[in-house]
């Protein structure tokens, strides 16, 4: 099943990123089977980091929460996240990113 993970920092996530974001990037690359697409997201371009968005391919809710909840920048307590089902207006069409 395919998730959408929204997350919204707080102003305390700017120390964060600098201190968690090399172990952050490692938990992504660890689980790259089932975080599919992973990056963060500005207000505007150049701008700071305000949040960040994953596309998941997972069994179910319960497994995408997990890992959510495992990331690095999570667990500092300077993000919130919000959880989505997602699936493309049109399934049969490929996707190349």
């Amino acid at each position: 099943m395919r998730w959408i993970a929204i997350f919204t920092d707080t102003p305390a996530m700017l120390a964060v990123r600098a201190q968690q974001g090399q172990a952050h990037l490692d938990f992504l690359a660890r689980h790259k089977a089932e975080i599919v697409l992973a990056g963060g997201c500005r207000s505007d371009a150049g701008g700071d980091y305000v949040g960040g968005l994953w596309v998941l391919e997972v069994p179910d809710r319960a497994r995408a929460v997990a890992l959510i909840e495992q990331d690095p920048y999570y667990l500092s307590g300077a993000r919130q996240y919000v959880l989505r089902t997602w699936g493309k207006a049109f399934e049969e069409d490929q996707v190349v990113l």
